[in-house]
């Protein structure tokens, strides 16, 4: 898949996981890539630069398997934030198919 489509909706993608519950970053790795090739590198600095931005905190727990994990957990501002890309996302995602139904019906003609 095309880099650039995957760097733009990455932010989605964690937002909307950890909406959903928290999770710690090798968790969120492994949700992402069982339905879109990622690199962990390129999640860890998503993630500093949403909790810095105030979209996430984070908070330490116990690990049955090592050491504490750092836990993500969606703000309310990460919610709006998360609210207001996935209703961007809706509207580009349609015009884009749009876009390409009006281009393959020129093909099949």
């Amino acid at each position: 898949m095309n880099v650039q489509f995957k760097k733009g909706v990455l932010e989605i993608c964690v937002l909307i996981l950890i909406s959903k519950k928290d999770r710690y970053g090798y968790e969120l790795a492994q949700s992402i890539s069982s339905k879109i090739e990622v690199a962990e590198g390129t999640l860890y600095p998503l993630l500093r630069r949403l909790t810095k931005e105030e979209y996430l905190t984070t908070y330490l727990a116990e690990s049955t398997e090592g050491p504490p994990r750092k836990y993500y957990s969606l703000t309310e501002k990460g919610r709006r934030n998360m609210n207001m890309l996935v209703e961007e996302w809706k509207q580009f995602s349609f015009s884009v198919n749009q876009l390409i139904e009006e281009g393959t019906a020129d093909e099949k003609q």
